[in-house]
């Protein structure tokens, strides 16, 4: 696998690059976002890690105009800055996930392995997912309600899909944290708290009937009121 590692703290970049290669990656290195940033659009990489807090351009910026230009690359923010707000930026620039250092180098390779069998799923074929007047389109990435269309971020796309496929059934934060993030926050991390809000607010809010409900000590269910 071709990887480009984007860290400017030399230590770090020799640990990782060291631990990657030994896996027989092919890996490009980068100190500073700019450089970072050619890279990565003027290569064909199968995966990005990126630091945060870089020269010249930060990792969030990097990220977001590479994921203008390239939707399949996966993206992995690498980061100390590990407040649930940090990760919340981090996956709304469009990172697929997010390791906050210090990190346990088979921890790093659990995340890579995971967004490699996600990358090499390939594109949904299945019909419309539905649920009352609201529609999800897994091949197309659309998602209309009462016929409006309704804009999502890659992340509250994956979340709605998932409580769509399992709507009518329970589903706890560790469940989604699982199947949506492929990885678990800190115990007291609000991040699905945040992102069910934000999906309510799209979904449900200018709408009836309701979709998205909270079930106190138990988790979320998506159903008709």
């Amino acid at each position: 696998m071709k990887i480009l590692l984007v860290e400017d703290e030399p230590k770090v970049a020799s640990f990782i690059h060291r631990g990657l290669t030994e896996q027989t990656h092919n890996v490009d290195i980068a100190t500073d976002g700019v450089t970072g940033l050619r890279l990565a659009l003027s290569n064909s990489y199968d995966l990005l890690i990126l630091d945060n807090l870089l020269p010249g351009l930060s990792g969030l910026e990097v990220c977001r105009q590479v994921r203008t230009q390239n939707s399949s690359v996966s993206i992995l923010m690498l980061t100390a800055l590990g407040e649930t707000d940090d990760k919340i930026r981090g996956l709304d620039a469009g990172a697929d996930d997010y390791l906050v250092k210090p990190f346990a180098f088979q921890e790093l390779l659990a995340r890579i392995r995971a967004l490699v069998r996600r990358r090499h799923e390939g594109p949904a074929t299945e019909t419309l997912l539905r649920l009352a007047d609201l529609t999800l389109d897994p091949a197309r990435k659309l998602v209309q309600r009462a016929g409006q269309p309704v804009q999502l971020t890659a992340r509250e796309f994956a979340l709605l899909e998932y409580l769509l496929r399992n709507q009518g059934r329970v589903v706890s934060r560790v469940d989604i944290l699982e199947q949506v993030w492929e990885t678990s926050f800190d115990t007291g991390s609000n991040v699905i708290d945040v992102y069910i809000n934000f999906l309510r607010k799209k979904v449900d809010k200018d709408f009836t009937p309701k979709l998205i409900h909270t079930l106190v000590g138990m988790g979320y269910v998506m159903r008709e009121e």
